[in-house]
């Protein structure tokens, strides 16, 4: 489950919005996670006898999503998924502007020189 403003994220809440930037935080040890996700991507499907590729959308794995941190995946496993808290920080309209909040908040948080605090091992 994924909380926004304190409560879990419904479907309707998403609607137009590309992406969201996210903290993930261990309950356990509170070490944290901030990273972004996308909501759908768009891949462009060969159409027979068309010259132009069709547009088809694909909802992500965001639902079920923990990051892409080793480290981190590996404390969902060890301690479960349920010590872990995933909490949406900013919705974003475009994936640039996740980009943008992702490295900003990253930036604030300190996260490369806090490595006791944070699963992060780069910015952006």
């Amino acid at each position: 489950m994924w909380l926004y403003n304190g409560k879990e994220i419904s479907d309707d809440e998403i609607v137009g919005y590309a992406a969201f930037v996210y903290i993930i935080t261990n309950l356990e040890t509170n070490k944290r996670y901030i990273g972004k996700k996308i909501f759908k991507s768009i891949q462009r499907k060969k159409v027979k006898g068309k010259t132009r590729r069709k547009k088809v959308e694909k909802e992500s794995n965001w639902k079920k999503y923990y990051g892409s941190n080793l480290e981190l995946l590996a404390d969902v496993e060890k301690y479960g998924a349920d010590k872990f808290e995933r909490e949406i920080v900013k919705l974003c309209k475009t994936r640039g502007t996740a980009n943008y909040y992702e490295a900003k908040l990253q930036m604030q948080h300190e996260v490369l020189e806090n490595p006791e605090k944070f699963y992060n091992e780069w910015v952006s």
